[in-house]
């Protein structure tokens, strides 16, 4: 983030529009990104983005630190995202949104070529992690948060998440080691 970060959350809390819209043009990828990887679907993942912004958008006058957009908007995406799973749990329809991912070949090969594990491609065994591994090790692997960071986005305690992180990497490894 520049040094004009906080000026722009505080125009955008008061309302400019432009200012909300430099700060979303700073993290609309990764916001993207991390729905892609845990909803497994273009158009679902686009979908809770949307959501996320809207909401934001409306709500940034709530927003008491300039420094916690960020997190605040990626907190945001995760309760849109757990929602989702939910209705995908409801529909059990689960299969068809990973069949949908499939078949977006674009997008899947660019993220393989960003997340690989010695030459292995590794994203058919990050789909069968849980949810919360996904959801656990794209905010920290892939994105790169402490898990103190991910405890406040995701509601669990630091302990929990680096738990959760480690048993997923050590869940991920032994299935690429049994490919």
């Amino acid at each position: 983030m520049d040094a004009n970060f906080a000026e722009r959350v505080k125009k955008a809390r008061e309302g400019d529009a432009d200012a909300f819209a430099e700060l979303y043009s700073l993290v609309y990828k990764e916001l993207y990104h991390i729905a892609l990887v845990n909803l497994k679907n273009q158009h679902d993942a686009s979908d809770v983005v949307s959501d996320t912004v809207l909401e934001a958008y409306s709500s940034i006058k709530k927003l008491r630190d300039e420094k916690a957009f960020k997190a605040w908007i990626i907190k945001i995406l995760t309760v849109k995202i757990k929602r989702k799973q939910k209705e995908y749990i409801k529909r059990r329809d689960y299969q068809q949104d990973i069949d949908d991912l499939e078949n977006a070949e674009s997008v899947e090969q660019k993220m393989v070529r960003e997340i690989n594990y010695g030459g292995l491609e590794i994203m058919e065994e990050f789909r069968r992690l849980s949810e919360d591994e996904r959801l656990v090790l794209s905010l920290s692997v892939v994105s790169g948060y402490t898990s103190e960071e991910i405890a406040k986005v995701t509601g669990l305690s630091a302990n929990t998440v680096r738990s959760k992180a480690a048993r997923a990497k050590i869940k991920l490894r032994k299935m690429l080691e049994e490919r």
